[in-house]
């Protein structure tokens, strides 16, 4: 049997995170690998993790503002997952703040981790008419068959879980892995290096989102 992998699912104060754990032990039995999942807002326990979640609520300005306010959090997610190759997975603004600035509510630094800023949508239909926004519902994944290492088991075309209004724009391609269309083309998932992150809640996408949580319990980038 695998060793048990210690998963830090870090509150930023705007998600409902108990899901996320939920999802988490699904995947864990899929994967068949064991898990040590917790909840935290303290940054030792990133610093003793093998893995770490950052999901995410909102605005980006508050999600942000809600990790900053965690004492060495911001430092030591810096230092374990850019400076030693922790794998990280952001969910939804979790993953937008990822991005190098957001446009919600001024303009907020992001981590800079991935290209790109977080641009308020302005999709449209096949006749012009304004599609309604936030985003809600289920809608494709776009991606070349035999993409990322986290869309092993799902096919291009299946349908994940989306809320949202605000989109990233200016994404480096090659950091994009999967996208979507809502009134034009819209970045579903980005990955560099040993961080990703997903514009779609993985813990709402029935089978696709546990998949992809399976693969992140895996996953050695």
């Amino acid at each position: 049997m695998s060793a048990t992998r210690r998963i830090a699912v870090v509150d930023p104060g705007s998600g409902n995170l108990a899901s996320v754990l939920r999802a988490l032990e699904r995947a864990s039995a899929m994967a068949e690998v064991p898990i040590a999942a917790a909840i935290t807002r303290h940054h030792g326990d990133v610093a003793a993790a093998d893995r770490v979640i950052l999901p995410g609520q909102g605005a980006f300005a508050a999600c942000m503002r809600g990790l900053q306010a965690l004492p060495g959090m911001v430092e030591t997610l810096e230092e374990r997952v850019r400076g030693r190759g922790l794998p990280l997975l952001g969910i939804c603004v979790g993953m937008q703040i990822m991005a190098e600035r957001g446009l919600e509510h001024g303009v907020t630094p992001g981590l800079g981790w991935i290209t790109g800023e977080m641009a308020p949508m302005a999709p449209r239909g096949p006749n012009g008419a304004a599609l309604p926004l936030p985003q809600m519902g289920w809608n494709t994944l776009d991606f070349p068959a035999g993409g990322h290492p986290l869309l092993d088991g799902v096919r291009p075309g299946e349908h994940a879980y989306f809320v949202h209004s605000y989109a990233l724009r200016g994404a480096a391609e090659h950091e994009v892995a999967a996208t979507t269309d809502y009134g034009g083309r819209v970045v579903a998932m980005v990955a560099r290096g040993n961080v990703a992150g997903t514009q779609f809640h993985v813990e709402k996408s029935q089978t696709v989102g546990l998949r992809i949580l399976a693969n992140f319990l895996k996953w050695e980038p």
